[in-house]
């Protein structure tokens, strides 16, 4: 969810407190905005809360590093997600992804479409856990986070198609996983 207006111009005084080293302040943008940072990296790291954890933490890390720089033409909240995204897209570089292979293509999910029982949900974040770390990314990205082929591409240093590809993977991986839970 969009940070409102009115954090955007809190964050805005925090973001310059915390710049010029007022912890209180960063301390503050930490609170406002790591439940979202931490869902979206979560959903990422295959719903492993331990990896998520540490992720989240190198997150803010890495924001506090790089506070200085940045140069509010965005929202502190935008320019935050997209950092501990890219955050867990060099994770799952580094854990030397995997190759594209063929796959269903057959849609199972749509982000916010259908609502889950917490038994449903369970086993899908289990399955989604199960995936191969690129493939689990373009279907976070895209499926979850609302992503376009280009920006995931982008991000993850592939072609659009290539994106596409670990999509439609992701997808029969998935199915292939939920139905073995059957």
């Amino acid at each position: 969810m969009p940070p409102t207006a009115l954090a955007g111009s809190h964050d805005a005084d925090d973001v310059r407190a915390a710049a010029a080293g007022d912890r209180d302040a960063f301390q503050r943008l930490y609170r406002a905005h790591v439940d979202r940072i931490y869902g979206a990296l979560y959903r990422l790291a295959g719903y492993d809360h331990a990896r998520a954890e540490d992720l989240t933490q190198d997150a803010f890390v890495r924001a506090w590093q790089k506070l200085s720089g940045f140069r509010h033409e965005s929202a502190f909240g935008t320019w935050l997600y997209r950092l501990a995204v890219n955050v867990a897209l060099m994770d799952i570089r580094a854990r030397a992804a995997d190759p594209v292979r063929p796959g269903d293509d057959t849609l199972l999910l749509e982000a916010g479409q259908t609502p889950f029982c917490a038994a449903e949900r369970v086993e899908l974040e289990r399955a989604i856990g199960k995936l191969p770390p690129r493939a689990r990314a373009v279907l976070v990205l895209h499926d979850i986070e609302g992503w376009r082929h280009d920006e995931i591409a982008d991000e993850l240093d592939m072609a659009s198609g290539t994106s596409k590809a670990q999509l439609h993977r992701a997808r029969g991986l998935l199915r292939k996983i939920l139905g073995e839970a059957k």
